[in-house]
């Protein structure tokens, strides 16, 4: 069991769940894991383009230095705030409906279910942006020049392909959101209530252990989500018509190819981006909660 947030305001979970938000590909985006997940097959006799995270780190900074670990971020950073607004109002909203009483006390599996909410609110909103971050990611990688940044992206990709070129890994993204949204809040409610001392509130939770506990969730919440993350970066870079089947498609040839391991491709890097960059987001979403609370507290 744990205690109920104060009522939600749409306008502080904007603000606040964006600033999150931006925190958390600020520390994160330098680790993004598509470069790893999608590097063609290495040919016999030879090694592959990225022997694991570190080098994949090395090679980028020495080839393209830091503007190379953060390109693609436009797209992710334009489409946090209003992502993480709804995320956030998302899984107030799965609470709300969950409770029959504005005073009762959701379970764990009650707060699964309303963080699974908050998954399928903001695919409409991630889709695009991981769309356009892929595709970025792998031109720098392949060394060809056809987009000039993200709005030319999305630009000619609509154009080759319309809005369902847009929205191409819609499927894919929700069977990675909705799982590991719904860890993703339980076990950040899990964690503040255990870590809370004995006769304290939740909403006195220390710095360190707000960090503690939102690193610790976002680490469970790529544990579920790191096997689909992996076709829907396949998917999403694929050519079109490649994989007509969509994501079966995909999983067939990527397990027939490389192995069942290979769901977990570039599961290092996002284990060690999964810590401080959720820490980061949490605390970041905590902070500018309190900080709206106390210049607004009747909005």
């Amino acid at each position: 069991m744990t205690d109920q947030a104060k009522p939600i305001s749409p306008l502080k979970n904007l603000l606040a769940g964006g600033f999150g938000g931006m925190c958390l590909v600020f520390v994160g985006h330098p680790l993004d894991t598509v470069r790893l997940q999608t590097q063609p097959p290495s040919l016999p006799g030879q090694p592959p383009m990225y022997s694991g995270t570190f080098d994949c780190f090395r090679k980028t900074l020495m080839r393209e230095g830091v503007r190379g670990l953060y390109r693609g971020m436009a797209a992710p950073i334009i489409g946090v705030t209003p992502m993480f607004a709804v995320c956030f109002f998302g899984f107030g909203l799965g609470k709300k409906l969950q409770q029959k009483h504005p005073e009762d006390v959701l379970s764990y599996p009650q707060l699964f279910a309303a963080g699974m909410l908050s998954g399928v609110f903001t695919t409409g909103i991630m889709t695009p942006g991981e769309r356009i971050k892929c595709l970025l990611q792998i031109q720098a990688s392949s060394g060809e020049t056809k987009y000039a940044g993200a709005l030319d992206c999305a630009k000619k990709v609509y154009q080759e392909s319309g809005i369902r070129g847009i929205y191409k890994g819609t499927v894919l993204t929700l069977m990675r959101d909705v799982p590991a949204s719904g860890m993703y809040f339980m076990t950040y409610e899990w964690l503040k209530n255990i870590l809370t001392p004995e006769g304290k509130s939740v909403s006195e939770l220390s710095v360190p252990r707000i960090l503690a506990a939102g690193g610790v969730a976002g680490i469970f919440n790529w544990v579920v989500a790191i096997p689909p993350d992996v076709l829907k970066s396949r998917f999403q870079t694929a050519p079109p018509g490649k994989y007509p089947n969509g994501f079966r498609d995909v999983l067939r040839e990527l397990v027939r190819n490389e192995g069942v391991a290979s769901l977990y491709k570039g599961f290092t890097a996002v284990m060690i981006r999964a810590f401080p960059a959720n820490a980061a987001c949490f605390l970041g979403f905590e902070v500018a909660m309190k900080f709206l609370n106390w210049i607004t507290p009747n909005l």
